[in-house]
């Protein structure tokens, strides 16, 4: 028995990892402050991913791209990949090749990852795809406070609330166990959906506030407005520990909650009723407001952020015990998937790759010189957009990660990667990203290898070893120095030991926000809370900003920001609005809960949630196949009739494939500073799906377990 991490959401649960009746992996729940002894069901399935009947166990690579992948031995594919990479980068040069990671690395691979580029490739060019996923928050934290941890307080801390706000999260499906720590305070949520986490808080004497889609900016400065006229700003904080508030009030005293409902639907009776609930507990230090993807994965979700940042810091809850503002990650590595290296303008410790004095740090620590280390790239989207252009990559290697599902016009994405001279992937299955690539190589999953994860509270833990891979099988700590070694770099550069690596991570993050320096293998196999930054082998922060921000004057910052238009309007042939989820059953692309039978069938397709009303008036009737239509593609979902649903507003989950994706719809507009694209608001039509033989439409991929990816 092995107690481990589950390896799904950001959560991180604690697991017991045993063998079954079969001699299969089987999981029970194990004590943790996030879980507290529950897993959701995804936890509780999470064991039937290490044995799914597709796993790959030995390297595939096609003689060209029309031809069949077939099995090979390590050193042919790696020999070939290695080759391919020296020519395209000395004919093309080092940006020629590009690196494509992702949020449910371990912090050691998302370190490695970053290190790789930079010094075995000498490339720019690397994102993950936790661009699709934190990026707006990370950005509205780091220039409110000077520093962005997801929490900045130990989860435990919001059971003793009076009131939280939950703007654009559904912790009810998407972290079951998370609930837990809500069972006491009232709950205000602000989502488009009458979701399972707003049936909660109004089951419980709380509101539901449903703001149409891509008005969110414009809720919050509504609610910042009512809230200082209800006298509820804390004026003593605001002049104490804060700068730019009269800034920011120039905008929200122009959303009085009567212009805010024109402009966002929700009554304004319920916002005055929100801000009165919100600054009664805040005047008493008891309210937090967390963030979650909704409200956050939108071309303005940066402003957006700033504006609920701004609502807790007028009421005065950051840095206050009992009181906060905190974003709510959702990859299991979402946290640490962004420290360390793997994003295009960042080097480890939360480092600015600009920077002169980070970059010599780093430098140090890897013994090479800093005028050799490459400036930033590409962000995620602009990377895979740029694949295979005349002035961007030709190659791309793909680390825990499948785009083909997860990107937004996934079709576009798709053309782009089909562009490519190289795909090399590295998966446990041949995912709808795989499947189109030249070398897959077969890697190890989170039971099978040792590693560090950093959870949403900024707690960094430890994944055991449970199992072994099966034969053939590698790590990618293992493919990145089989592969770095090729590429000419010394054989000690890239270890495959993970402790190793952490203590070669914790030297580069050392004195930067994210400090690692005093974390230790044995500190972690004590159970120690570890939460970063952690300077010394003594040290842990388990709350941030008691004493001040991270800003040098220790002043937090309120940014004056305003609504805008999402990028993408509503027209007669496009007149509703599409916003995309997740489901409790599955997670991200799919690529593991596909593949899991009860989880496969619980929720075989996609589906559209859509007012009854508003289905009838294109004829769609529950349980008929609807054709959902934006100006970018169509995708295929099953009609669910929801009289609570905003009769301009459809709901689709992202977690399916082909014709039933969801970002098949998605519009890649980017956010100017987070450069986060526009998930949330899609203008789209519905209409009956043509039909087949038997009458009736259905989408073409249902029931089985399809190709997924990592995420």
């Amino acid at each position: 028995m092995t107690i481990t991490h589950c390896p799904y959401c950001a959560l991180q649960c604690a697991m017991r990892l045993e063998r079954g009746p079969e001699g299969r992996p089987a999981v029970r729940p194990a004590p943790f402050p996030t879980n507290r002894g529950g897993l959701c069901r995804k936890g509780w399935t999470a064991a039937e991913v290490l044995t799914v009947p597709d796993r790959i166990t030995r390297p595939l690579i096609r003689k060209d791209r029309g031809s069949v992948p077939v099995e090979t031995d390590w050193d042919t594919a790696l020999d070939h990949v290695a080759e391919r990479l020296m020519a395209l980068r000395a004919t093309a040069g080092p940006d020629s090749v590009a690196v494509f990671g992702g949020g449910g690395l371990t912090n050691e691979k998302a370190y490695t990852l970053g290190k790789f580029a930079r010094l075995a490739l000498t490339t720019s060019q690397i994102d993950y795809n936790g661009r699709f996923c934190m990026s707006s928050a990370a950005a509205a934290g780091n220039r409110a406070f000077g520093l962005d941890r997801g929490m900045p307080f130990p989860l435990t801390d919001i059971a003793e609330a009076d009131v939280v706000l939950l703007a654009g999260a559904n912790p009810a499906e998407t972290m079951p166990p998370m609930m837990g720590h809500l069972s006491s305070p009232t709950l205000i949520v602000i989502d488009p959906r009458r979701s399972a986490t707003a049936e909660v808080a109004l089951d419980r004497g709380g509101l539901h506030l449903a703001p149409r889609p891509g008005t969110d900016t414009a809720l919050a400065l509504g609610l910042l407005h009512a809230s200082r006229v209800q006298g509820r700003c804390d004026e003593e904080y605001l002049a104490e520990r804060t700068t730019g508030f009269d800034a920011a009030w120039e905008h929200a005293a122009a959303w009085w909650p009567e212009r805010t409902e024109r402009v966002t639907g929700v009554p304004a009776a319920d916002i005055r009723a929100a801000a009165d609930l919100l600054g009664r507990a805040a005047r008493d230090h008891a309210a937090y407001i967390l963030t979650g993807r909704g409200t956050e994965q939108h071309a303005k979700g940066t402003d957006t952020v700033s504006a609920w940042i701004n609502l807790a810091l007028a009421l005065g809850l950051p840095g206050r015990r009992g009181s906060g503002y905190g974003c709510i990650t959702g990859q299991g590595n979402g946290q640490g998937g962004r420290e360390h290296g793997q994003k295009a303008d960042q080097l480890p410790g939360y480092r600015h790759i600009e920077d002169p004095e980070a970059r010599d740090h780093v430098a140090r620590v890897w013994g090479v010189e800093p005028d050799s280390l490459p400036g930033p790239g590409r962000s995620a989207f602009e990377l895979l957009d740029a694949l295979g252009t005349p002035d961007g990559p030709r190659a791309l290697l793909l680390f825990g990660s499948n785009p083909v599902v997860s990107a937004p016009d996934s079709a576009r994405v798709r053309a782009r990667l089909d562009s490519l001279d190289l795909l090399v992937v590295a998966d446990f299955v041949l995912s709808e990203t795989a499947a189109m690539a030249d070398v897959v190589l077969p890697v190890a999953q989170w039971a099978e290898e040792r590693g560090t994860m950093t959870n949403l509270e900024g707690r960094i833990l430890r994944r055991e070893r449970a199992t072994a891979p099966p034969d053939g099988v590698r790590t990618d700590l293992e493919v990145l120095s089989s592969l770095a070694a090729r590429l000419g770099q010394p054989a000690d550069r890239f270890p495959t030991d993970p402790d190793t690596v952490l203590a070669e991570l914790g030297r580069a993050s050392a004195g930067g926000a994210a400090d690692y320096s005093g974390v230790t293998p044995e500190r972690l196999a004590d159970g120690q809370a570890l939460y970063w930054p952690v300077r010394s082998p003594e040290e842990s922060t388990p709350r941030l900003f008691l004493d001040s921000f991270a800003h040098p004057d220790g002043r937090a910052r309120l940014v004056p920001v305003d609504h805008r238009p999402p990028a993408e309007e509503t027209d007669p042939g496009h007149p509703l609005v599409a916003t995309t989820g997740r489901l409790m059953g599955h997670y991200q692309s799919g690529a593991q809960s596909r593949r899991v039978a009860e989880l496969d069938a619980a929720e075989p397709e996609a589906y559209v949630e859509v007012h009854p009303a508003t289905a009838a008036r294109v004829g769609l009737a529950d349980g008929d196949t609807a054709r959902v239509v934006s100006r970018r593609g169509h995708t295929l979902a099953r009609v669910r009739l929801t009289p609570t649903a905003r009769l301009d507003t459809v709901f689709l989950p992202f977690h399916f494939a082909g014709e039933q994706s969801a970002n098949n719809l998605t519009h890649p507009a980017l956010d100017p500073t987070s450069r986060m694209p526009e998930f949330k608001v899609s203008a789209v039509r519905l209409e009956p799906a043509p039909p087949d033989r038997s009458g009736r439409g259905v989408p073409e991929e249902t029931g089985a377990p399809t190709p997924g990816g990592h995420g």
